[in-house]
């Protein structure tokens, strides 16, 4: 993947602690390398509709996907269980 800071990219993963769905586009802000060899890690920072900031996460690198000129953003309540 040819991956770059300040890519917007698409959740490959749900991350349920974050109320994160797959398909949730997040902004790259910075990588990390594994401390024992393993994948690259992903930075990633969650906005609102609004552009507010909701939450940053860490993931590997094979857990993102580029966004495509053929999708489409979609908008959906954020629902956190509690």
């Amino acid at each position: 993947m040819n991956l770059k800071l300040y890519d917007r990219v698409a959740l490959k993963i749900a991350i349920p602690e974050h109320a994160l769905r797959a398909g949730d586009v997040a902004t790259l802000v910075d990588f990390l390398n594994h401390p024992s060899g393993g994948p690259i890690g992903c930075v990633l920072e969650i906005f609102n509709a609004l552009g507010e900031s909701i939450a940053v996460v860490t993931v590997p690198e094979n857990a993102v996907e580029m966004l495509r000129a053929d999708e489409v953003l979609t908008v959906r309540p954020l629902a956190i269980a509690g």
